[in-house]
């Protein structure tokens, strides 16, 4: 894919030799595949953290057509770019540290002049895991030779604290949210990394019939079956995420 080698042609520019590693994860690399609305999920491992002029060349390369927001360009996916220091990550610790991460949905943030900042991230467990299972390299070595494995309870704990930014951003990106907790719960019922897709999919067939209908129309969306509705039923949007989010702390919470 055209896009995911500019990505890696971007960070290999900007970073050079500092670049350790790269790894493609996420949908593109589990059972389903990318969707319409699918993310471009890339992790790079460097030697050291990165610079101010490094952060604010990434994100300007990001932002000039290496990535695109969903509603934008259909030629172009949306990029999620995650930057980890070995030496942050390895030996393991909970939380993980991220160095470094793009995502479209700060987009407006970074073109008032904002980049990203490293800081603790506990998602980051979920990405890593992610990476290592995916195997796939972009750049370097395999992404077991540079990362350490993440205990599973510590995936689930990522997941864990998912949740309660999931509840609040389900009014303003309700598509994303809806999919994201299925996905969640689907990992989580079966200790193993699913796709959006087949994580909603396998979630749709299990939930109570009333928790169904927001779901199905969330996947219709994503699979470019039906267009994004103007406004999402709120009772229903309440109900669901209420329902979600019990069932991922006791999957989460459980032995």
């Amino acid at each position: 894919m055209a896009q995911l080698a500019d990505v890696v042609h971007l960070v290999e520019h900007v970073l050079g030799p500092n670049v350790l590693g790269a790894y493609q994860y996420g949908s593109a690399v589990l059972r389903g595949g990318l969707r319409p609305y699918s993310d471009l999920d890339v992790l790079v491992v460097t030697g050291r953290s990165l610079g101010a002029e490094e952060r604010r060349a990434l994100v300007d390369g990001l932002l000039g057509g290496v990535s695109a927001p969903p509603e934008g360009q259909r030629e172009l996916r949306p990029v999620e770019l995650t930057v980890v220091v070995e030496s942050d990550v390895r030996p393991w610790q909970y939380p993980p540290r991220c160095d470094f991460q793009y995502g479209e949905w700060c987009r407006e943030h970074y073109e008032r002049g904002e980049v990203p900042q490293p800081g603790s991230d506990e998602d980051v467990a979920v990405l890593l895991a992610m990476a290592l299972a995916a195997d796939t390299a972009l750049a370097g070595p395999p992404p077991r030779c540079l990362l350490d494995p993440v205990p599973w309870r510590d995936v689930r704990r990522a997941s864990l604290a998912a949740v309660e930014p999931l509840r609040a951003e389900a009014a303003e990106d309700t598509r994303n949210a809806v999919l994201t907790l299925a996905r969640v719960h689907a990992t989580l019922s079966t200790d193993r990394f699913r796709s959006k897709a087949e994580g909603a999919s396998w979630t749709l067939g299990r939930l109570p019939q009333q928790y169904r209908p927001i779901l199905a129309q969330a996947l219709a969306v994503y699979e470019g079956e039906a267009e994004e509705p103007a406004a999402w039923p709120a009772a229903e949007l309440d109900a669901y995420v209420a329902h979600m989010a019990a069932e991922i702390t006791r999957l989460a919470e459980g032995d």
